[in-house]
């Protein structure tokens, strides 16, 4: 396949599109697991993700399943199957019908539904004071603002009690859907065991300022996704059902205080639609200690939190790393949880650390206007340096009084210089070309605006009956390819995106949009921040 002309994506020639739409958003009900599915791991199922443009995801996938194997699930959003072989199939069967199924035209990929666990350090539970929502100054962000009913965290874990008495003043009347039971009520089955969700819902949001219990980060409105079981593990596809769901409840944050399973591309897909719908992702970096973080928080989607103790040091057990944003609080952190347990107890965790940045974040929206990009800027300008370095606080420790009380655009104490995606100068464009079939792709390259920018923002919106991908490359001048990339989004579908905090502006940023099925015109946009 021959190459298009390089095009020159010179800003200074195209019109200016201020305020240019993002990726277009699909919209859905509720994508729930099939009745009967057990819940918890899965490690029987195969997910099979379909391009857009080939017709019905079930009816695609079906015709290669093999005779010992059945459909069991699908998601019509996110456009995967999951397939079930008996416990008996040997993982050469698994690993067979993967390299058969991916061969298949409109076939985009084929994994194993992997198992994600809480990220959570238990300890021996223990009544005090608490010291997270001080070290972060969300006390004295509360003299500015209490937080606002209209800012909504999704809280994707296990069962939370949402009647909990100091909960159920922040949780919506409809609390959540239960992705582990097939059903509308996100309660935990067994509380003794299933607190979990509970405890990460305080750290957020316990109600401030109600004369009872213990205070969250500010007393913005919670829902519940609940697709990890008492055990506190849950598979891939019944996760990635939970963070779209939650995107379609106009989940302003999704909290995810959980991880493990690698790299998926179902997951990937779930928090690039969270992305495009407006929600931002908020990710536990994880405990074993090592030096590069867990999944989900390493998609770039995500903002990843690592956890530090009272005296602001890092955490024996958080993972760090350069893909790190931003530290909370995480070590005996006094939280709610279920009566059964007591009605609250110290935990700690990456899984604390990340509900304490969320409940910052909620608390931020409700004083200043943000897009998520913006709001994930704004955060990480307005961290404190706790001096750390930058693979272990990333910008710095999450600051709800900078937040609340710093213009966006103005800047802050960041760890790192923080950036200035979150409503400072910027500048956009879009431009529009076509692809003619799956063989077909165009590059481009985009020359900076700006000296040193702070962020860009690169969205694609193509044909909903095609399947296009993004890539780019910075620092380079070589071409980006579905081989040879910095930074990609490639859903299921054509709207993809990539936010690039602090980008490489040493060359021009090289951007393939490239047809992995289909054909028909898309719009590019580019915005850059000071």
């Amino acid at each position: 396949m021959a190459d298009k002309d390089m095009q020159h994506f010179d800003r200074r020639t195209f019109l200016k599109a201020t305020g240019a739409a993002g990726a277009a958003a699909a919209t859905s009900g509720v994508a729930a697991a099939t009745p009967g599915r057990e819940p918890g791991p899965k490690k029987d199922e195969i997910l099979v993700g379909v391009s857009a443009g080939q017709g019905d995801v079930e009816q695609k996938v079906a015709q290669h399943v093999p005779g010992n194997a059945e459909v069991v699930h699908t998601n019509d959003n996110l456009r995967y199957a999951a397939v079930k072989f008996p416990s008996s199939a040997s993982e050469k069967a698994k690993a067979n019908f993967i390299d058969a199924v991916t061969s298949k035209d409109g076939i985009k990929y084929a994994e194993k539904n992997k198992t994600h666990q809480t990220q959570l350090t238990p300890n021996d539970p223990q009544f005090g004071d608490q010291y997270a929502p001080q070290q972060v100054q969300s006390d004295d962000a509360w003299d500015t603002t209490l937080g606002d009913s209209s800012v909504t965290i999704a809280v994707v874990d296990t069962g939370a009690q949402y009647d909990h008495p100091d909960l159920e003043g922040n949780y919506k009347s409809n609390p959540g859907y239960d992705f582990v039971d097939n059903d509308s009520d996100p309660y935990p089955d067994v509380p003794q065991d299933e607190y979990h969700g509970t405890h990460v819902s305080g750290c957020a949001a316990a109600v401030v300022d109600n004369g009872t219990g213990v205070a969250g980060q500010g007393n913005s409105s919670l829902i519940n996704g609940r697709a990890l079981d008492e055990n506190g593990s849950g598979s891939t596809s019944d996760i990635a059902d939970a963070v779209e769901w939650a995107a379609d409840q106009g989940a302003d944050i999704i909290n995810m205080s959980l991880g493990g399973g690698g790299y998926t591309d179902t997951m990937k897909n779930a928090v690039s639609y969270a992305v495009n719908n407006g929600a931002l992702p908020i990710c536990a970096a994880g405990n074993d200690g090592s030096s590069s973080v867990s999944y989900p928080a390493a998609y770039d989607e995500c903002m990843a939190i690592s956890a530090v103790d009272s005296n602001e040091n890092l955490a024996s057990f958080s993972q760090y790393g350069s893909s790190v944003d931003l530290a909370a609080p995480g070590v005996d952190v006094l939280s709610t949880t279920t009566e059964t347990r007591g009605s609250y107890e110290k935990l700690s965790g990456t899984s604390m650390a990340t509900p304490v940045t969320s409940g910052v974040a909620g608390l931020t929206l409700a004083q200043h206007d943000l897009t998520n990009s913006e709001l994930r800027s704004h955060l990480k300008n307005t961290a404190k340096d706790i001096g750390l370095s930058s693979d272990k606080q990333g910008a710095g420790q999450v600051n709800a009084y900078n937040a609340v009380t710093t213009t966006p655009g103005d800047g802050g104490d960041g760890g790192d210089g923080g950036d200035g995606g979150d409503g400072g100068d910027s500048t956009s464009t879009t431009v529009s070309d076509s692809l003619s079939s799956s063989y077909d792709y165009d590059d481009w390259e985009w020359n900076w605006e700006y000296s040193s920018p702070s962020q860009v923002v690169v969205e694609l919106s193509g044909p909903t009956d095609a399947d296009f991908d993004l890539y780019i490359n910075t620092g380079t001048t070589a071409n980006a390819t579905p081989s040879d990339y910095d930074y990609a989004s490639y859903s299921t579908n054509s709207q993809e995106k990539i936010t690039i905090d602090n980008p490489d502006d040493s060359t021009a940023m090289q951007i393939d949009v490239d047809s992995y099925s289909g054909s028909g015109s898309y719009d590019l946009t580019i915005t850059e921040y000071q």
